[in-house]
């Protein structure tokens, strides 16, 4: 089980946050903090795995948590969930060496996605002895694109169906739907959205949300790595 802590201001949005954190399985909520200092305190109480950081605190800028973690000995890993779109904010982000940064607003999938693929490289990391650098390259989710990381897919994804999805993708004039995608290549939608929350997980695809009259928006998908 995956512990996870919450920082959010908006006690409603931290509501919804946990609902969706609590629904992915191998995860569960263990608290949360609406301000900085409140989040350095309930790491050095509860001793979270996966800190779910905003960062527009009410006391500080929410990158500044991450160095008084580690200074403090907190080796948890940080997940950036952040309105903050400034590409000064996602390059210090990465510099801090967080696990993933998901921008405001998504939806629970959106989250899934990302936990999950979380999840199998924590996995990775701590089940396997390094031998090689194919090992590091599974820890860290990196594979060699454009041939969709055939070494990195989840379990269960093939290589020949990946790579029909990306050059679908490639060829796609704007974005596609998975049901689109599917009825494209004769897949089922469910596998079809599968392959594409892969690639918008691991950065290849970007997803988009079309709002209509009336039910949930439909994502949709364009290809972004080259």
């Amino acid at each position: 089980m995956i512990d996870v802590l919450i920082v959010e201001d908006d006690f409603m949005v931290a509501r919804i946050h946990r609902g969706f954190v609590n629904d992915v399985a191998g995860f569960r909520v263990i608290g949360t903090a609406n301000c900085g200092e409140q989040a350095l305190t309930a790491v050095a109480e509860l001793q979270p795995d996966l800190v779910l950081l905003d960062l527009y605190l009410p006391d500080m800028f929410g990158l500044e948590i991450i160095p008084r973690l580690r200074t403090a000995g907190h080796d948890c890993d940080v997940m950036v969930i952040s309105a903050a779109r400034e590409s000064e904010a996602v390059r210090g982000a990465v510099r801090q060496g967080v696990v993933d940064y998901l921008l405001k607003p998504f939806d629970a999938e959106d989250l899934r996605a990302r936990l999950e693929q979380y999840a199998a490289r924590r996995s990775n990391l701590y089940a396997a002895v390094v031998s090689g650098q194919s090992d590091v390259d599974r820890a860290l989710a990196r594979g060699a694109a454009p041939a969709a990381a055939a070494a990195s897919l989840p379990k269960g994804m093939s290589v020949e169906t990946a790579e029909l999805i990306e050059r679908e993708l490639r060829a796609a004039d704007g974005s596609l739907s998975s049901a689109e995608c599917a009825a494209r290549l004769g897949v089922s939608r469910v596998s079809a959205r599968r392959y594409l929350e892969h690639f918008s997980v691991t950065g290849q695809a970007e997803v988009s949300l079309r709002y209509g009259q009336a039910g949930r928006p439909e994502r949709r998908y364009s290809w972004v790595a080259d």
